[in-house]
């Protein structure tokens, strides 16, 4: 019963995020002076700080255009773009079936996920196998991998809706469920801080966004690099996308095109994030 009622309640603050997020748009929205040239984004917050990067470069070249950049996780995002409450839905996590029908999707960059711990951490490498124990539940202390610390370790997840958690839970949990004793946190750069203030804290984040501040760890004997991820080699790996209900047109394309562009695409590799001509074509 307290499980079924922790669901619940995850729910609920899943549905409150989103709304939340949708009402923030609506409000920006109604704010635009009225004939200005702008537009928002909205959605996952691992795309956000790059979409951030690129409107500030984008504006530098277009003084009369104003972008807002807004997270709120994937879903939202999604969300966002599916009313047109946002001109840019942004995801972290590729459309399921229903999604693809009716939104159109730009895929910006593709990133690593990293599963990150302390600095001061001995351990370097995990198996895929480890970290769904891990998170799971099934394993609960750093010493039965091997770790001189006799420490329980401590779980840091992302939120219900977040593309990060979904693409973690799809590459790693499959059809097992993170422990609901997980401690949650809304954005990556939480989920970094938390884990870089606990040396027993265990954590998942963009492989962008990965700093001296943790360690990434290897998985089955392979570092999470961005020529690993180009590679193929690293498993861990996931879309950075641009969502519109309809083609882009106006603002929103120019905007995106330079996402797109040379310019767009070197600085997503300078973030270190991996544009569609580092990747192999399948």
């Amino acid at each position: 019963m307290k499980r079924i009622m922790r669901l619940k309640f995850k729910n609920i603050i899943s549905i409150v995020c989103v709304f939340t997020l949708l009402l923030s748009v609506l409000l920006s929205s109604a704010c635009r002076p009225k004939n200005s040239e702008s537009i928002i984004l909205a959605g996952s917050t691992s795309v956000q700080p790059f979409a951030e990067i690129l409107a500030e470069q984008f504006m530098a070249l277009h003084p009369e255009i104003n972008i807002d950049v807004q997270g709120g996780g994937s879903a939202a995002g999604i969300l966002a773009a599916n009313s047109s409450t946002a001109d840019i839905g942004m995801s972290s996590r590729a459309l399921n079936t229903d999604e693809s029908k009716t939104l159109i999707a730009v895929e910006i960059a593709r990133d690593g996920l990293a599963v990150i711990v302390h600095p001061s951490n001995p351990i370097v490498n995990l198996t895929l196998a480890q970290v769904s124990a891990i998170y799971s539940g099934e394993i609960t202390s750093w010493d039965a991998l091997g770790d001189a610390m006799k420490k329980k370790i401590h779980v840091v997840t992302r939120e219900d809706g977040s593309g990060t958690r979904s693409a973690f839970e799809s590459l790693v949990m499959g059809k097992v469920a993170i422990m609901p004793q997980a401690i949650v946190q809304d954005s990556n750069g939480a989920v970094r801080q938390l884990v870089a203030d606990d040396p027993a804290a265990i954590g998942f984040i963009s492989l962008g966004l990965v700093d001296l501040t943790v360690k990434a760890i290897e998985l089955d004997g392979i570092q999470a690099t961005r020529e690993h991820v180009i590679d193929g080699s690293y498993r861990l790996t996931r879309p950075f996308l641009f969502l519109t209900r309809t083609q882009p047109e106006g603002t929103a394309k120019l905007f995106i095109d330079f996402t797109l562009s040379t310019e767009g695409r070197r600085i997503l590799n300078n973030e270190g994030l991996i544009t569609m001509g580092d990747v192999p074509q399948k």
